[in-house]
């Protein structure tokens, strides 16, 4: 709940909430495409995700009792705010749109904050800064392995290949054999390719272009619309560059939301140069996480 000092005019805390909320709405960022939105209850939540589910077995008895993987997350979100200010000089000379303009750019720019950690997130996966995935590896690793998976080799979601044709048909191919935990092949359509400003062009020609742009000899380029671009400046490094499975239920990273950022608190202080000034506090609390490590496969980074 909002608190609002009785000496801000009512008619400037409508301005500042309504404003804040009239663009929330209208913001489509790239995030969406690779990250997933759970909202929080609680402080700290446990995700728990059973794995994939069995295939058929030929039945020999009554039944044969086949296990599914537990998989658990502890997530907790973190506090983020933005405080503007508006003189009262500029409120009684009737500027209260500059308030208004203030409290959209608010607004945009906490899905922009959200927008370049889900990608910075992703960037820094094959570290340890913005935390493990579930497994307890990095998200980007050649050594994931689901404890108590019908599996126990190492799989490998981590690459260190310059993007061009023939390095993104190796990495393509290799995720494609990438297992669930019963062990399966999953076959994941990775539908977009995420790059940095510097590999555009060279993203454009492997997805967009019919002809294999690296030789003369005008061979068909088979992965011509196969996926769609995502260009992410300036959080990914200049050589990064993802394949993403975006299509499925799930996505490979995930935005915790346990409050949605809006107008906290309001305020006057009288000793402020200008007459004074009106404070305006937005306040949200959420971050991001590492999800399905095989829904993401790095090239290079």
């Amino acid at each position: 709940m909002a608190i609002v000092s009785e000496n801000v005019p009512k008619h400037l805390v409508s301005n500042a909430r309504t404003g804040f909320l009239s663009a929330m709405p209208t913001i489509q960022l790239p995030w969406q495409q690779i990250a997933m939105q759970i909202n929080m209850d609680e402080k700290a939540v446990d995700l728990v995700d059973l794995g994939a589910a069995p295939m058929p077995v030929e039945r020999k008895g009554p039944f044969t009792l086949q296990d599914l993987i537990e998989k658990t997350m502890q997530i907790t979100p973190r506090d983020w705010d933005i405080t503007i200010g508006i003189s009262y000089n500029a409120v009684q000379d009737d500027q209260t749109g500059d308030l208004l303009r203030k409290a959209r750019s608010a607004a945009r720019n906490f899905q922009r904050h959200i927008n370049n950690r889900v990608f910075t997130v992703l960037n820094g996966g094959d570290g340890t800064t913005y935390g493990l995935c579930y497994d307890g590896q990095e998200f980007f690793d050649s050594d994931h392995v689901d404890a108590g998976a019908a599996y126990q080799t190492n799989q490998d979601n981590e690459n260190a290949l310059t993007l061009g044709i023939d390095n993104f048909e190796t990495v393509w191919v290799a995720a494609q054999g990438i297992k669930d935990d019963q062990g399966e092949e999953q076959g994941y359509n990775y539908d977009l390719l995420v790059v940095a400003p510097a590999l555009f062009r060279e993203a454009q020609n492997i997805i967009k272009n019919e002809w294999a742009y690296d030789t003369a000899n005008r061979e068909i380029n088979p992965y011509q619309g196969m996926l769609r671009p995502i260009v992410s400046s300036p959080k990914l490094d200049s050589t990064a560059w993802h394949l993403i499975a975006s299509s499925e239920e799930i996505k490979p990273l995930i935005v915790a939301m346990r409050e949605q950022p809006s107008l906290q608190a309001s305020w006057f202080d009288p000793v402020a140069g200008e007459g004074g000034l009106y404070y305006f506090k937005y306040y949200g609390r959420y971050d991001v996480f590492y999800g399905d490590w095989r829904l993401a496969v790095q090239g290079n980074s």
